[in-house]
């Protein structure tokens, strides 16, 4: 389906949320540098975070040592940068990933235009992170609804709502957030839609 994310979308969203369309444009737009929810058909925005995986697999009393020689590139126990891929050439990592654990693979990936780990599932409102990931594949509308309650049951919509952007900025990408100047992005990308 893939359905393009409507203005009635976003003010149907933001009403809900009792927060400003503008803020809700701004997590969008800093998130996924204003590009769609799709990369191509029924493939959402992935980024595929292979020491999150490591951890998932510990979770689930793996060892991922034993499955790290030939998947270096997915699998490593600190945050890695330099094995991003980008865009659809992220689905080739998340492929490799499911072939060791599907479950730990999707938990382990940020999706949709709001890029949410995977492992937030629950807090989406899913029972599952595979129904969170048949949701996120659904269309944009399925995506931002799905950010909606994670920013609503996460505990960050009233930092959303008061557009206190550096306490929304940790709750939402993490205590690191200052390097990437999250924040500042968000403020700023508001200030833009606002006008």
């Amino acid at each position: 389906m893939n359905d393009k994310l409507t203005e009635q979308d976003l003010q149907y969203i933001a009403e809900k949320l009792q927060v400003e369309v503008a803020a809700l444009k701004a997590v969008q737009q800093v998130e996924t540098g204003g590009r769609g929810g799709f990369l191509a058909p029924g493939k959402p925005v992935i980024l595929f975070e292979g020491h999150i995986f490591w951890r998932r697999l510990k979770e689930k009393g793996m060892n991922p040592e034993s499955y790290a020689c030939g998947n270096e590139d997915i699998l490593y126990p600190k945050w890695e940068k330099r094995y991003y891929k980008g865009g659809i050439r992220e689905y080739d990592r998340l492929e490799k990933a499911r072939n060791i654990d599907r479950e730990a693979a999707d938990a382990s990936t940020s999706w949709g235009m709001f890029q949410i780990m995977g492992a937030n599932y629950v807090v989406c409102g899913c029972s599952s992170v595979e129904e969170f990931v048949r949701a996120m594949c659904e269309s944009e509308k399925k995506q931002l609804e799905l950010a909606a309650e994670f920013i609503k049951r996460g505990g960050m919509l009233s930092a959303l709502q008061n557009k206190n952007w550096a306490e929304f900025a940790r709750q939402y990408n993490g205590a690191a957030y200052r390097e990437n100047m999250y924040d500042r992005k968000l403020e700023k990308t508001y200030i833009k839609y606002r006008l």
